[in-house]
């Protein structure tokens, strides 16, 4: 049997993964899925995957675009949630903050840069028009951290995802000044370019399994009690997250990696573009 080692934040939207865990559809396949939940987000998992410490990152798409563009050797699989990631705009709750634009010239709270609150702070700071230049940031790690950096004032906002991070908003630790959604197809398989090559009849049986299992899964009747249970959420809020996410079983085309790289040039976050192939198995 085959090991596959595979990382990814302990958020609802990798569900398929642990599903098809469950339900032995990987070793039907002969191969053995070791899964690692990474609470430090797309940073952390960038650092894993170099290091060889996972073979599979499911990687948020614009930082997985950044660093194939910084020389990590990792290209695309495939795309994996073909929806936009809703971001929420956090703030403590005993903070005096009441709007978004109260927010121009304070500091971010970020996993690491890199991460997606790393990027996709730049992203709310272009639609606001602030200068790109005076963003500034505190590291905190993760979610933990953020929900104890802005209570403390370490930092005054903080952008994560907006169903993960609502249980915070309703226990009064968070409060969410509004939403902002990814321009792009939101989450992408990612693997090392050595790993894709030494083991393709591995990862056409992998992507095969989870592919299968994610196109088929709104079809389960209980889904939205499945989902709230594991990951401790309302069931209003996961039938609204799930009206409003797709999975994908196809790959990243050439027009949308073509689009995400241009809103990462305007943003200063990348600085060229790189073909397709080079970023995407084709």
């Amino acid at each position: 049997m085959k090991e596959i080692k595979i990382g990814g934040v302990p958020e609802h939207f990798n569900f398929p993964w642990h599903k098809a865990m469950e339900q032995g559809k990987f070793k039907s396949k002969d191969i053995k899925v070791v899964w690692e939940d990474f609470y430090g987000g797309s940073g952390q998992l960038i650092e894993s995957l170099a290091n060889d410490d996972i073979n599979i990152a499911i990687m948020l798409t614009e930082s997985a675009i950044q660093a194939i563009e910084q020389n990590y050797p990792f290209q695309i699989l495939q795309k994996f949630v073909d929806t936009p990631l809703m971001w929420g705009i956090h703030v403590a709750e005993n903070s005096t903050f009441t709007n978004v634009d109260q927010l121009r010239g304070k500091k971010a709270a970020i996993s690491r840069r890199g991460s997606g609150s790393h990027l996709m702070a730049f992203v709310h700071a272009k639609q606001q028009n602030w200068d790109l230049e005076k963003l500034t940031f505190e590291n905190v790690k993760n979610l933990n951290g953020a929900l104890k950096a802005l209570p403390q004032d370490q930092a005054q906002y903080f952008l994560w995802e907006h169903f993960t991070t609502k249980p915070f908003v309703d226990q009064k630790i968070f409060r969410r000044l509004g939403d902002i959604p990814t321009p792009w197809p939101c989450f992408v398989l990612v693997a090392k370019e050595a790993f894709i090559q030494n083991n393709k009849d591995l990862l056409e049986s992998l992507l095969n399994v989870i592919n299968q299992l994610s196109a088929d899964l709104k079809e389960q009747t209980d889904l939205v009690d499945e989902i709230a249970e594991k990951y401790k959420l309302d069931k209003t809020d996961v039938e609204k997250w799930l009206n409003q996410t797709e999975w994908s079983q196809n790959k990243l085309s050439e027009a949308e990696l073509e689009e995400i790289q241009k809103e990462l040039l305007a943003l200063g976050l990348i600085n060229s573009s790189s073909k397709h192939q080079d970023i995407c198995v084709v």
